[in-house]
C-alpha cells in the first residue's frame, strides 16, 4: 500500500477489483508495531464471499499491498485480480466465521477460556496447504505450572474469538482442558500418527 493512503483515509470505503464490488474497509489491527499490520479489515459483499471463498465469511483480510489507487467515485481500486484475492483468502485462519491473515495473528496474547494467559503467538503450523496451529510461547509461569515446552501448538479448531483493542484470541477450552485434546496430543507430536 502506498504510504500516502493512511488506513483513516480509507476507513468505511467501497473496495473494487476492476468494477467488481469486494466489500467495505472496516479497519485494521490496532498494534504498536507496524510492521506486523501488513493488512486491513474488510466487510466482505455476501454475493462475493460465496463464490469466491471456501466457506463464506463476513470479514476478511485486505492486504495493504494490494490497494493500487483511490478511484474518482472514492472507491479503492485494488492492484490484483479476484484470482488473487481468493488464493489470498485461502491463506487464512478462520476465527468464529472470520478470516484472519497470518500477520494479524502474530504477537497476540492467547487466552484461555477462565481468562488465563498462555503466552504470544510466534508463528503458524500449515498441514497441507491449510493453517492447523498457532505456536505459542507461553509465559514462564504457565510453562512452569503445566509442565509445557518453550513453545507448543495450539490447534485452530480450539480459538473461539479475538478482541480488536486488547490485541487477545480466545480459546475454546480451559488451558487443563487444552492439553488433553487428541488435536493437541498431535500437534504437539505426543498424539498418535494415524491420520
Amino acid at each position: 500500500m502506498s504510504e500516502e493512503y493512511r488506513i483513516q483515509e480509507l476507513l468505511e470505503r467501497e473496495v473494487y477489483v476492476g468494477e467488481t464490488r469486494v466489500g467495505v474497509i472496516t479497519g485494521e489491527r490496532f498494534h504498536p508495531r507496524d510492521e506486523l499490520v501488513r493488512s486491513m479489515r474488510i466487510r466482505v459483499e455476501d454475493g462475493i464471499a460465496e463464490e469466491y471463498m471456501r466457506k463464506p465469511a463476513e470479514f476478511a483480510p485486505l492486504s495493504k499491498e494490494l490497494v493500487h489507487s483511490i478511484r474518482s467515485d472514492g472507491g479503492v481500486k485494488l492492484s490484483k485480480s479476484m484470482r488473487e484475492l481468493q488464493r489470498r483468502w485461502r491463506n487464512t485462519v478462520r476465527i468464529n466465521e472470520k478470516l484472519y491473515a497470518p500477520d494479524e495473528l502474530l504477537d497476540r496474547a492467547v487466552l484461555d477460556n477462565d481468562g488465563l494467559d498462555l503466552g504470544n503467538v510466534t508463528d503458524l503450523v500449515k498441514i497441507k496447504r491449510t493453517y492447523k496451529g498457532l505456536v505459542i510461547k507461553p509465559h514462564y509461569i504457565v510453562r512452569t505450572r503445566q509442565g509445557l515446552p518453550d513453545t507448543i501448538i495450539v490447534p485452530v479448531g480450539q480459538l473461539a474469538r479475538t478482541t480488536a483493542r486488547l490485541d487477545e484470541i480466545i480459546l475454546r477450552c480451559s488451558m487443563k482442558r487444552l492439553v488433553t485434546l487428541p488435536s493437541y496430543l498431535k500437534l504437539n507430536g505426543q498424539g498418535s500418527e494415524e491420520e
